[in-house]
């Protein structure tokens, strides 16, 4: 297999999923265009995330982590696409779902803009790293979105993804944002609360209410 594809990694798989969710890491461009590893702390970073969102479906919610085809932002392959074609995988493998995308930092700005998918109904970007005008470079009309943000991020500036918050509600989109005090890009510090923000969203806008 060609280390530089997307690759999806099931988190949780019931049998008759009422909906699914679709995790996203982050990462960094490095020199070379090198592939994703699953060793990454990028990606291990996501994997409290994804357990979290796995619990609060209650056995409901098919969740899935998304390797990324390559680290950081590559021209040539975009997390985008990488998350566009998760989603046709996943709609291949079993029946079509409302979906939420879940990711944090360069994952987050994915989720973003691959949210007008036809199965997407919710987007949680945690520490999103964005620019302003990212709100108008997709349609997300019917989606609920909900940005999480560290005060303390110094990696990804909170005052511009509030930015795109107010962009994306002046185009009429359900969209919330929540401040995370003294939260820093990582999420290692008040972890918990950025977790429990995703799995509690996640499980609303897909199930109708906050599972635990």
């Amino acid at each position: 297999m060609d280390p530089r594809r997307a690759r999806l990694v099931e988190v949780a798989s019931p049998a008759r999923p009422e909906g699914q969710v679709l995790v996203l890491h982050g990462g960094a461009d490095r020199p070379g265009r090198p592939p994703t590893s699953p060793t990454q702390l990028s990606v291990l970073r996501m994997v409290p995330v994804a357990r979290r969102v796995a619990r609060a479906g209650r056995g409901r919610l098919r969740v899935h982590r998304l390797l990324n085809s390559s680290r950081g932002w590559d021209p040539d392959r975009t997390p985008v696409e990488d998350v566009e074609w998760a989603l046709w995988r996943l709609a291949q493998d079993g029946p079509r779902l409302p979906t939420c995308l879940v990711g944090h930092s360069l994952g987050g700005r994915a989720a973003l803009l691959a949210g007008g998918g036809e199965d997407v109904v919710s987007v949680v970007a945690l520490n999103p790293w964005v620019y302003a005008d990212d709100a108008t470079r997709t349609d997300l009309a019917g989606r609920r979105v909900l940005v999480v943000h560290g005060t303390d991020d110094r990696i990804a500036d909170p005052r511009r993804a509030r930015r795109v918050v107010d962009g994306l509600r002046a185009r009429h989109t359900d969209a919330t944002f929540v401040d995370v005090e003294g939260g820093r890009h990582a999420m290692l510090r008040h972890g918990s609360v950025f977790e429990r923000h995703a799995a509690d969203f996640a499980a609303r806008t897909l199930l109708g209410r906050p599972r635990g």
